[in-house]
């Protein structure tokens, strides 16, 4: 398994966080590893809902199949994946308000299955970079 993290704190209200984090129409202006929908983003974001999202990550692209697990909409979204050779992913975004007109954003992720165990390091390393490379353009879009 590999875990990966990563926080910011930003200078805009969750409100308006959120609304660009869950904006599937400009996605890929924040997030590191996007590369597109193939059949757009979620039409409805609701738990159980489905979605497919190509990303790339470590040079490699791969397609992942995601289920929404929890929504408490402009504070928590965490969806659920399965991506190729058996691999599972999670994401998990979750918005703290912190004091006037900012919020702290959180990202957490996970990395399960054999092919993971093969490369750990070197994904925990990479998603890192990207998760922290998102939070600094997402900030930047909403500040």
């Amino acid at each position: 398994m590999a875990e990966v993290s990563a926080e910011s704190r930003i200078e805009a209200p969750a409100g308006k966080i959120w609304a660009r984090l869950t904006d599937w129409s400009s996605y890929g202006e924040w997030n590191a590893t996007h590369t597109g929908f193939p059949a757009g983003g979620p039409a409805t974001l609701e738990v159980g809902g489905t979605f497919q999202e190509n990303l790339k990550l470590m040079g490699f692209p791969a397609e992942v199949e995601w289920t929404v697990e929890e929504l408490e909409p402009a504070r928590v979204l965490a969806i659920r994946g399965k991506g190729p050779m058996a691999v599972n992913v999670t994401t998990r975004y979750t918005l703290t308000p912190d004091g006037d007109g900012a919020a702290v954003l959180r990202i957490d992720g996970g990395f399960t299955g054999a092919a993971v165990s093969l490369m750990a390091g070197r994904l925990r390393d990479s998603a890192t970079a990207a998760l922290d490379e998102s939070l600094r353009r997402l900030a930047g879009l909403v500040t």
